[in-house]
């Protein structure tokens, strides 16, 4: 904040040190990056960026500190750190689930000539997000079969009409993972029931696991899995 402040109205923690502030960057930078579309003004311990236009959109705040956006926060990076690290930037973002490609794909429009450009679309092009990863639960569920040397699930596999969760095709099991906050309305019980009676119907065994439980009971779960698996 203290350099933020320092580097008058309208500045913005950026590059660098706006990562690490999302935690989208472990790395604690030597000087602090502060972007400001103000004349340069050197300050001991701050490395200034200059910008002709800040974009409200590029404007944000974490923890109090005004910062660049993610998306901004991504372009700068690509004009001060390897590919290689940017591209493990994108990932934490979407890991986090601060990941926005259509703020990202707005602020290219609006950046014509900005040199991070041509490294941010290379990494866009070759990153693809961690696969089975709609949700932390999913996550967790795929980490908990690997620790318990479960085979790995297919993920998000459409069946007939219905899209499930978590299934081997081989073993005709298919796991549901219910998050209160989607499944806890009337209108989304009474679909689980007819998606489960559909998925009997096609030979599918259905078992119901709640994030609650997979929190809370994880052990027990693997259990359950393991021996529905055979």
């Amino acid at each position: 904040m203290a350099a933020v402040l320092a580097c008058g109205p309208g500045a913005l923690l950026s590059h660098r040190s706006a990562a690490r502030i999302w935690s989208i960057l472990r790395i604690s930078p030597y000087l602090t990056d502060v972007t400001t579309f103000r004349p340069r003004v050197g300050h001991d311990g701050v490395a200034l960026h200059r910008s002709r236009r800040i974009h409200a959109e590029d404007r944000s705040v974490k923890d109090g500190i005004p910062v660049t956006s993610i998306a901004r926060t991504l372009l700068d990076l690509a004009e001060v750190v390897p590919k290689r690290v940017l591209a493990r930037a994108v990932e934490e973002a979407e890991r986090l689930e601060l990941f926005d490609r259509r703020a990202i794909d707005r602020l290219i429009a609006r950046s014509r000539g900005r040199r991070g450009l041509r490294a941010l679309t290379a990494v866009l092009r070759e990153y693809r997000p961690p696969p089975f990863t709609r949700s932390q639960v999913e996550r967790r569920f795929i980490e908990l079969c690997a620790q318990a040397g479960l085979p790995r699930p297919a993920a998000n596999l459409w069946i007939g009409e219905h899209e499930v969760d978590m299934s081997w095709p081989d073993s005709r099991l298919v796991v549901e993972l219910d998050a209160h906050r989607t499944h806890g309305t009337r209108a989304a019980f009474e679909r689980d029931r007819r998606r489960d009676a559909a998925l009997q119907l096609a030979g599918y065994r259905v078992l119901r696991v709640t994030d609650r439980r997979l929190h809370e009971e994880p052990d027990e779960v693997m259990r359950t899995v393991g021996a529905l698996l055979g």
